[in-house]
């Protein structure tokens, strides 16, 4: 069984830095992508980006375009989201979540096959 884990999650000032983790098990993801979404308070889920196991290469939203960067570590098993500058407005539970790497659309949570549970960043002024 798939199983995806995020960490890295707590209170962060604004204009600071971190990094979120997502530990993957239960197959070979050569063939899968591996994507970072987020639920901000009273909104709907938002796609951030999306990063191919195999390659490494990475596309973002525009909202995260120049201030996210995806990328994962075939050893570590994992994928990572880094966070510059981040402001309130980042303030969410993030989810990674994984599909084939096959096409279709990206930016749909409908689209993903397995997801983790989800870990709160808050960020303060």
């Amino acid at each position: 069984q798939v199983q995806l884990v995020e960490s890295g999650g707590g209170l962060v000032q604004a204009g600071g830095s971190l990094r979120l983790s997502c530990a993957a098990s239960g197959r070979s993801f050569s063939l899968y992508a591996m994507s970072w979404f987020r639920v901000a308070p009273g909104k709907e889920r938002e796609f951030l980006g999306v990063v191919s196991w195999s390659n490494g290469v990475a596309s973002y939203a525009d909202s995260g375009k120049g201030r996210f960067t995806i990328s994962r570590d075939k050893s570590a098993i994992t994928a990572y989201l880094q966070m510059n500058s981040p402001n309130t407005g980042d303030t969410a539970i993030y989810n990674c979540a994984e599909k084939a790497n096959n096409g279709g659309d990206y930016r749909s949570g409908g689209s993903y096959d397995n997801w983790g549970q989800g870990t709160q960043i808050t960020i303060s002024s």
